[in-house]
């Protein structure tokens, strides 16, 4: 399974997906499990998600980013 291109480092990468247009706006953007755990790493993941005061939740394969700190309710 390939890694990153050389131009991508982890930070940049983790970077680019949490100040993307969407993250910008206050919403949502998720990623594989897989992608995040051989890309960057859980702690990185989860240390860039929480030092921008944004909220991830694990279902499925993904992980779904609230880029804000609303609640999150289930709904269902």
């Amino acid at each position: 399974m390939p890694g990153l291109p050389d131009h991508l480092t982890p930070e940049k990468w983790l970077t680019q997906m949490l100040t993307s247009a969407e993250a910008r706006k206050g919403g949502v953007v998720k990623r594989q499990i897989r992608d995040v755990e051989r890309l960057v790493g859980y702690d990185a993941f989860i240390h860039a998600v929480q030092a921008r005061g944004f909220q991830a939740v694990r279902n499925g394969r993904h992980y779904v980013v609230f880029c804000n700190d609303q609640p999150i309710r289930r709904v269902r």
